[in-house]
């Protein structure tokens, strides 16, 4: 019983691991998206960075 119910764990885990990815690849490309964009529209004056960190 126990090795059906850690088969079944990893399962789920590969499972929800497969659909985290998935989500982390399209808030990575919208980061990217967004840090390339600051790139492009970054403020004339001053200095050149449109973020404070």
């Amino acid at each position: 019983m126990v090795p059906l119910i850690l088969v079944l764990l990893l399962v789920l885990i590969l499972f929800g691991a497969g659909f985290a990815v998935d989500v982390l690849w399209w808030i990575a490309a919208i980061v990217l998206v967004v840090w390339l964009l600051g790139f492009v529209l970054r403020p004339t004056g001053g200095g050149g960075r449109w973020y404070r960190w």
